[in-house]
């Protein structure tokens, strides 16, 4: 099933705007959600003397003109839910070229951070509605921006539209670390075939690019992206796929049950082609939007990229990482170590982290090669809260790279994942 949840969003996106659609200067609390067609839209308007930063902007053609070839358009929008929205820009021209756009979120946050909610969007004189699926917006008023860049552009607004609420996860599962054997708790052998046991995970869907440039979209129930097959769970990257430069799959146990301490392991193959970014680790059920990382904490337990492993051999390497408020990558401080892994791409190998009240470790194989300790500040140590397990294979991005040409699908294969405690 191809998409599955673009029919009912492109019908909600392409409903006429709402008499009750906002303009961006109106009071940041009057902004409303609009129910059309079933979905929650809100939809913000930019009038004339919108501030920009060319200054206040000139009505023109319905929308405003801006007139940098690099600029930017403040605006604000109060959003009634939690959860995950397309997000369509509309621009009534552009320069001949075509151009890019792209929206920021929760302008003049705390930490200074920029927070790109859509990645780049390309428009042209034929195509002036671009848009992205999966922004991830939580409840309440946003201080947002629309960025472009190419050339002069003119402007309507911006219209958000849910795709699916946030799925609050409704049990979490604490592991005791006390005693002297390890027994399972929870855990997918991925004996069946077809879709991935859909009681145990959730399929995240869109291509905003996910924090890191990423082009793939993520789709939902498709077994072409995962799928049970010979008892192994597969997350194939599968490129030029429903109009899509690549789609796959990422795989969460959020809204389904969550974890706090225990052993986690993922006993996996990854690919080896340049591009491939193959991650298994954990987020903290606090995430609800982008200001939420690194404050809910993340452990990357695998994360390998095709351009660190020998196409010959399968030789490659495997990236441990904890991502807190104070150690993370963005402000180049974050705690990070690799293990060279033989035959990575061509063997299974365990992956795992063993997470107790004062450290988090990692292991390949049994080999421990890194350890987190750090628990001097709540910013510091937020592993004392549930974390969800995520299993994904995205391409290209900050950290996979270039993609390599003329690639064909690639996947990640994946025997088990298991959760322990000690007895």
């Amino acid at each position: 099933m191809r998409h599955a949840l673009l029919l009912p969003l492109l019908l909600a996106s392409c409903a006429s705007p709402s008499s009750n659609a906002i303009t961006a200067d109106s009071p940041a609390w009057a902004t409303p959600a609009v129910v059309a067609d079933d979905a929650v839209s809100v939809e913000v308007l930019f009038p004339a003397g919108s501030v920009s930063s060319a200054g206040p902007l000139e009505a023109r053609d319905g929308g405003v003109r801006h007139p940098e070839a690099s600029g930017w358009i403040d605006f604000v929008a109060t959003f009634p839910e939690c959860g995950r929205w397309r997000t369509e820009v509309t621009f009534t021209d552009g320069p001949e070229g075509g151009f890019t756009t792209w929206v920021e979120d929760r302008v003049g946050n705390k930490d200074g951070r920029s927070y790109n909610v859509t990645g780049p969007m390309v428009a042209s004189e034929a195509a002036l509605t671009p848009s992205r699926d999966g922004s991830p917006l939580d409840a309440g008023l946003h201080r947002m921006r629309l960025h472009h860049d190419g050339g002069a552009v003119t402007v309507t607004g911006v219209r958000f539209t849910m795709i699916r609420p946030q799925q609050i996860t409704p049990r979490s599962m604490t592991q005791s670390m006390t005693g002297d054997e390890w027994a399972v708790v929870w855990a997918d052998e991925f004996s069946g075939e077809g879709l991935p046991d859909q009681t145990k995970w959730l399929h995240d869907v869109g291509n905003w690019g996910w924090g890191n440039f990423e082009p793939q979209y993520y789709t939902v129930a498709d077994t072409d992206n995962a799928r049970q097959e010979g008892g192994n769970l597969i997350i194939e990257a599968r490129p030029d796929d429903g109009g899509m430069a690549w789609t796959s799959a990422r795989l969460t146990t959020r809204g389904k049950v969550s974890f706090l301490r225990g052993r986690i392991e993922m006993r996996a193959k990854v690919p080896a082609a340049d591009g491939t970014w193959a991650a298994g680790w954990l987020l903290g059920d606090d995430y609800r939007d982008e200001v939420s990382w690194p404050y809910c904490g993340e452990v990357d337990i695998m994360e390998a990229v095709g351009k660190e492993i020998d196409d010959e051999t399968g030789h490659g390497i495997n990236h441990g990482s904890c991502h807190t408020r104070a150690y993370y990558f963005k402000q180049g401080n974050h705690i990070t170590n690799v293990l060279p892994v033989d035959g990575m791409s061509t063997d299974f190998h365990v992956y795992a982290c063993e997470w107790d009240e004062d450290e988090v470790r990692m292991y390949v194989d049994g080999v421990h090669y890194y350890t987190y300790d750090k628990k001097e500040s709540a910013e510091a140590w937020p592993f004392d809260r549930p974390q969800n397990i995520i299993i994904n294979l995205a391409m290209g991005g900050g950290m996979g790279g270039a993609i390599a040409p003329e690639i064909g699908s690639q996947q990640v294969v994946v025997d088990y994942v298991r959760v322990l405690e000690k007895r």
